[in-house]
């Protein structure tokens, strides 16, 4: 998927389940009384990370759980920042954001992982010749000036045999991963679930290093879904709800993807422009929500501490890091 906004902790461009029913005691209470209204706002555009929420929405899954639900897409303020002001009850972030945003204080704490793994990797078109991150060496990176963004290069070169300071790094912002790489830049951090599926369609023969082929530390969770932890305290039974519905949306994207797609692009139009990339990416995240996990959602605490660690050692955080402060599995287990 597609970066963050400017600033943001890197959240770039995106396995059987169990049949989850709905909570009897947020869902048989929907016909009784108003349904409370709640915002998300999503971390960039709307997308196939995003694919289980609009499912939640459409199927009315929001509504038997007593919400009314508004998605909202960010501006020059991110998710994290107004779920952290309370402004807004969730949000979509990436681990590295929260983990950051802890070590300085911000009571957030994610609610869900989307994905259970990183597929997130490092990505250039063929025609550049960068095989592996040896290669990165006297080439142009495109980025948006993240703080562990340089930290993560220098982890793959080392480990590839070759030093980050010959990478020139540049700022593409918002810039498309196809435009920039034809003009100023040779690779670029990406989610191989959209950008490297835009590929595919497009017929682009790009290379891509993952990041979990060279560090176990940088399998993280990207992205995650987030509450305020004052939020969750004062209103658990919401949370509980709102979770629930998002839980058998993406449940119904694990099953049925293309159906899923088709609920995407019928709540973002705009997306029906790349219909071939929705069905794909959909058909290769479909396997990629839930995974090796019991249920869609959990999360591992070894997880956050490893990339905690990771980050703590590279100077990204400065201070240390408790991972299971950071963290509730409480609103997905057991639904």
């Amino acid at each position: 998927m597609k970066k963050l906004l400017v600033g943001a902790s890197c959240l770039l461009l995106l396995a059987g389940c169990s049949e989850q029913g709905p909570k009897k005691d947020t869902a048989e209470k929907s016909d009784s009384k108003e349904l409370k209204k709640v915002t998300l706002m999503l971390d960039w555009t709307p997308n196939t990370n995003h694919t289980g929420i609009y499912v939640a929405k459409d199927k009315g899954y929001f509504k038997q759980h007593g919400l009314d639900v508004t998605i909202k897409t960010p501006g020059d303020v991110t998710a994290d920042q107004l779920v952290a002001a309370n402004k807004v009850q969730f949000g979509i972030s990436a681990q590295e954001q929260l983990t950051q945003a802890r070590t300085e204080g911000t009571p957030l704490k994610s609610i869900g992982a989307i994905l259970q793994h990183n597929t997130s990797g490092f990505m250039s078109l063929a025609d550049k010749n960068i095989k592996s991150p040896k290669d990165y060496a006297g080439k142009t990176y495109g980025g948006w000036g993240a703080p562990i963004e340089e930290p993560i290069i220098h982890t793959l070169m080392e480990k590839d045999g070759a030093a980050q300071q010959d990478v020139k790094v540049v700022n593409m912002g918002n810039t498309d991963f196809f435009t920039a790489s034809k003009k100023n830049i040779d690779f670029a951090w990406v989610y191989y679930g959209w950008t490297g599926i835009e590929a595919e369609t497009r017929g682009e023969k790009v290379n891509m290093q993952y990041l979990v082929d060279y560090d176990k530390n940088l399998d993280y969770y990207t992205p995650i879904i987030i509450a305020n932890e004052k939020y969750i305290k004062s209103d658990k039974a919401t949370v509980d709800a709102f979770m629930a519905a998002v839980q058998q949306g993406y449940n119904d994207a694990i099953k049925d993807p293309k159906a899923s797609a088709d609920i995407l692009m019928k709540d973002v139009p705009e997306l029906k422009d790349q219909k071939e990339l929705v069905y794909k990416s959909q058909d290769y995240l479909k396997d990629k929500y839930q995974d090796d996990a019991k249920v869609w959602g959990q999360q591992d605490a070894a997880i956050w501490q490893n990339y905690a660690d990771f980050m703590k050692k590279h100077g990204v955080i400065k201070t240390d890091f408790k991972a299971e402060d950071a963290f509730t599995n409480e609103f997905v287990e057991g639904n």
